[in-house]
């Protein structure tokens, strides 16, 4: 496939988005910035604000750019409503949008979560072909992004490469993060590999770094041309002594979610009555 040269780059303000949109101006791609809210700094002037429920300001998003990275929606457990709106109805407004607008590549950031109730603790690392098993309610929305992915590519022919983050951050933060860690400069350099190989379809990839501790194979990312380079093995020592090993019976040791498994949104205070559920920008998949 020949390199996309515009991209338009959902969820610009959020946490990956501020990675991407720092990184990948340095493999020749000229980015087009979208968020809920403007975008900060001197690289968000002209950024666009909208929301993903509005169907006419995506598709008007969409004109013109050769490929979209898909950052935006909400980024933990929610309200099932809440999640419906930015993470399904927003996500099928953006494929809508990429099939009638003639874009034929889009990245999707998919989650861990997506897989969040997969069991840990097998002795071959966890292959990117596994079916979902959802740990939330965002984790059920990632699987149907990956699903209305795999949709549009048999139907339209648009080519879509699902990536299950693990924990894009700076630094890793808790001991689980020494498997699931996904470096800002790896994640550059995974989503660089899904919107310049070719012939992709619908291909779902693990989304992490070349961790000592990984529970992920990484196969079907390096097909792609994924080269990882960093390891979260250098913070061990530190968040070992800094949190203590959680052992085999805590919920990180037993499945791909970790907490996630034990969160529950109906315990969670309501919104205010006519509070309008809202899709924020940030992307982060601990």
């Amino acid at each position: 496939m020949n390199q996309p040269r515009t991209l338009l780059l959902t969820g610009a303000a959020g946490g990956i988005g501020t990675f991407l949109r720092t990184s990948l101006p340095g493999y020749g791609y000229t980015l087009r910035l979208a968020d809920l809210k403007p975008v900060e700094g001197p690289d968000g002037a002209g950024s666009l604000v909208f929301d993903l429920a509005d169907a006419d300001a995506v598709r008007a998003a969409v004109r013109g750019v050769d490929a979209v990275v898909h950052l935006g929606g909400i980024s933990l457990e929610d309200r099932f409503e809440a999640v419906l709106e930015a993470n399904v109805r927003g996500t099928y407004h953006l494929y809508e949008a990429v099939r009638t607008e003639g874009v034929r590549r889009v990245v999707f950031a998919s989650s861990n979560h997506a897989v969040g109730y997969v069991p840990l603790g097998g002795e071959a690392p966890i292959g990117s072909a596994i079916p979902t098993r959802p740990d939330t309610y965002y984790g059920l929305s990632k699987a149907f992004g990956e699903n209305l992915a795999s949709l549009y590519a048999d139907k339209y022919g648009v080519e879509t490469v699902s990536i299950r983050i693990g924990s894009c951050f700076a630094e890793p933060r808790t001991v689980r993060m020494l498997a699931t860690w996904l470096s800002p400069a790896d994640c550059a350099r995974l989503v660089h590999a899904a919107l310049t190989a070719p012939g992709v379809g619908h291909t779902v990839v693990n989304g992490i770094s070349a961790n000592t501790r990984a529970w992920w194979d990484l196969a079907a990312a390096r097909a792609l041309g994924y080269e990882p380079r960093d390891d979260a093995e250098v913070y061990a020592q530190a968040l070992l002594a800094a949190h203590g090993d959680p052992g085999p019976d805590h919920v990180d040791a037993r499945y791909v979610g970790g907490s996630f498994t034990l969160t529950d949104p109906h315990h969670r205070p309501s919104p205010a009555r006519g509070h309008a559920p809202q899709v924020t920008g940030r992307l982060f998949t601990p």
